[in-house]
């Protein structure tokens, strides 16, 4: 039986939880956009999550930089996380689109993932050691690069760049018995791929016909602040510009949608109900309009921010609320989509 200290804390967070809800039905009645696409098509939006299996910077402590250079040593909380996420959303009757970094799979314990892929969760590419697709100076591409130059000497970014997307494939499909699902660039960009045909025909050669590559740009706010309207409003707004679409080349663009963990967590420093309120407008601005909406995140932040699975949770129970109107998907079911 609960103490009355504990039935006070549970009382409080119930009360807690009911501001907070309370509150977000407030901002998404004042949302312009929502109020005018509302019932405007009959299309059932299609909600993403997807975590990248990468080590990130700041995290579990915000000296610890030392995975810029160690991107795929996932730690265990890391990986325990992942496949916890994985069988709730299942539980759910949903799935997360893994991406996985190729160094993961050097680590000897990979059962973790192939449980993941198991429950029926998809894979992705997400390059070997996390490397800058963008970049054009060899120096820039990876930190590992920095300080062990002599494993990229002699090689172009192209080479670099191809290579670390063969191995991880290869990887996946020799220790996990996987073809990579999917590929998503490390990091985004507000200009995606365009004008990059080199890398569209690059990510084709290689058996891909959709990428993950484009970030829109939004507001962030103050650190440590709580975010204005104004932010809450920039995000929503910028979910237009993360809807997929289709290269010249035929490749399939699914930009990532705002806001992510890291955007979230390790640039504004917002607190989980802040970020509960942003995904959840922004889900409701894409069954609004039959729209798509790719969660970004990523487990080694998540852990430590929302370690009993709120986030996972909510967005699984927004899609089962909306009923016909919102359905959990796949990335590569939502680019079977795009025309």
């Amino acid at each position: 039986m609960p103490s009355g200290n504990t039935r006070r804390v549970t009382d409080c967070a119930v009360s807690s939880r009911r501001t907070f809800l309370a509150s977000t039905a407030a901002s998404l009645a004042t949302l312009p956009s929502l109020a005018s696409a509302r019932n405007t098509t009959a299309r059932k939006a299609q909600i993403a999550i997807t975590f990248d299996l990468e080590m990130s910077r700041q995290y579990p402590t915000r000296d610890m930089m030392e995975w810029d250079f160690q991107k795929g040593n996932l730690n265990d909380e890391t990986k325990q996380y992942s496949l916890q996420a994985a069988r709730r959303v299942h539980e759910h009757g949903g799935l997360i689109h893994f991406f996985c970094v190729g160094r993961v799979l050097e680590q000897q314990d990979v059962d973790w993932l192939r449980q993941i892929v198991q429950l029926g969760h998809p894979v992705g590419n997400h390059t070997y050691d996390h490397v800058n697709i963008w970049t054009t100076d060899v120096q820039k591409v990876q930190f590992r690069f920095q300080r062990s130059p002599w494993l990229v000497a002699g090689k172009s970014v192209d080479d670099i760049v191809q290579e670390n997307i063969r191995l991880t494939s290869a990887a996946m499909k020799q220790r996990l018995g996987v073809t990579a699902d999917g590929f998503r660039s490390p990091g985004g960009s507000h200009a995606a791929l365009n004008g990059r045909e080199d890398l569209q025909q690059m990510l084709l050669s290689q058996g891909f016909n959709w990428v993950s590559s484009g970030y829109p740009s939004h507001k962030y706010g103050e650190p440590l602040q709580p975010p204005g309207d104004d932010v809450y409003r920039s995000i929503v707004d910028a979910m237009k510009s993360a809807q997929p679409y289709r290269y010249p080349t035929g490749l399939v663009e699914i930009p990532m949608s705002p806001i992510s963990d890291v955007g979230a967590f390790r640039t504004s420093r917002w607190n989980r109900e802040y970020f509960l309120k942003s995904i959840e407008q922004c889900i409701e601005w894409a069954i609004a309009t039959g729209g798509v909406f790719d969660f970004l995140c990523h487990p080694s932040i998540m852990y430590v921010e929302d370690p009993g699975f709120e986030v996972v949770d909510h967005i699984c129970n927004l899609v089962k609320n909306a009923g016909d109107a919102a359905e959990l998907v796949s990335l590569s079911t939502i680019a079977s989509r795009v025309p």
